[in-house]
Formats: C-alpha cells, structure tokens, sequence
C-alpha cells in the first residue's frame, strides 16, 4: 500500500507537506516538488512557517494532493531536513527545473528580480519505511 501511495504521488504536480507544531498539530501547505534518487525536493520562503517548523520537528506527513491542497491520497510518514549547504540545494533545484521545467525558470527568475532567491530554503523529504 505505501508503494503505491509514493507512485500516486510522484505522478502528480504538487504535495501537500505537514509539519508538526509545538502543540502536536499538523500543518498541512501544498507545494511542488521533485523526486530524485528516492528523495522528495522542494523549496519555500526562508521565513515561511514551514521551514519554522522544520527547524523545531523534522517528522512530517506527505500526500499527494491538488494545487489547492485537497489531498487526493493518503498520508505518508516521513523525515525532512532543511538543506543548508549549496550542493543539496544544487540537486533540489535541479531536480525542480527538470520536473517544471519553464514554469520553475519563471519562478526562479521573479524570485531574483524581487530578491527572495537568496533567502529561499531547499528541503529535502524522505518517506519512512511502510510497515505493511
């Protein structure tokens, strides 16, 4: 059953990304991501409260889900850490530019006219083992 719940969700355009809160809650926020080697990159503001809550609790849940966050298959439990050096981010922008190809070019491109390319977070996000 999780391998079939990766396989949904690699086929699709976007990821809904849950992270932990203090309290326990989850928070879910649909994002595009790239899957490369096994792994799930993808990237945000550096002062999004995602990566906020990635620097307190790396467990978070992953589904594959619409543009507008309305998941489309079940959770997966996973780990994900915030890449700080410039080779993990190299391989997530990559990975990124393959999957989106000129919408990620435009993207990158807005983000460095407005000057939020320097301050963006590339994170990287592997699922835990099914126990099933």
């Amino acid at each position: 059953m999780h391998r079939n719940l990766l396989a949904t969700l690699e086929r699709g355009a976007y990821l809904s990304l849950a992270t932990r809160k203090r309290d326990g809650n989850f928070v879910p926020t649909p994002v595009w991501f790239a899957v490369h080697e096994g792994s799930y990159y993808l990237f945000s503001a550096g002062d999004a409260g995602k990566v906020k809550r990635l620097r307190n609790f790396s467990d978070v849940r992953i589904a594959p889900c619409t543009v507008t966050g309305r998941l489309t298959g079940g959770w997966i439990e996973a780990e994900a850490r915030l890449l700080e050096d410039r080779a993990g981010a190299s391989v997530a922008l990559a990975a990124l530019r393959r999957k989106y190809g000129w919408r990620m070019r435009l993207t990158d491109w807005l983000s460095q006219l407005s000057g939020k390319m320097a301050r963006r977070a590339y994170i990287r996000v592997d699922p835990r083992p099914s126990v099933d």
